[in-house]
């Protein structure tokens, strides 16, 4: 079973933070991990080719805004809300309310619904 690499609570770094989640794919990845639960990778990147979805996940793990973990032959990808809630309150709130507005004003209606 592969293990992954997640930098504690205290080694996440505001700026590696932003610049996981300053890619629309990969906000609006984490906007989907905002209901709570885990997804895999291709649950999350959708029409994304699979190469590219690896390196958005990777980004974010190593940025400590998600959680992977292996069962089986499959990866499961959480968020680490309440680690970055802890760290900077409000701020994945305020970044995920912002781009679901940006995309209902876009007409992407299905991006801004929650959970997508």
């Amino acid at each position: 079973m592969r293990r992954y690499r997640h930098p504690a609570t205290e080694d996440i770094r505001l700026a590696d933070v932003l610049h996981a989640l300053g890619d629309d794919t990969r906000l609006g990845m984490v906007a989907r991990l905002m209901d709570g639960r885990e997804y895999t990778s291709g649950e999350l990147s959708g029409e994304t080719p699979k190469s590219t979805a690896s390196h958005h996940t990777k980004t974010l793990r190593e940025a400590g805004v998600t959680r992977t973990r292996s069962e089986s032959t499959r990866c499961w990808i959480s968020l680490r809300r309440d680690d970055l809630d802890g760290r900077y309150p409000g701020l994945l709130q305020t970044l995920v309310d912002s781009f679901r507005a940006e995309r209902a004003l876009a007409g992407d209606a299905d991006e801004a619904a929650p959970g997508h």
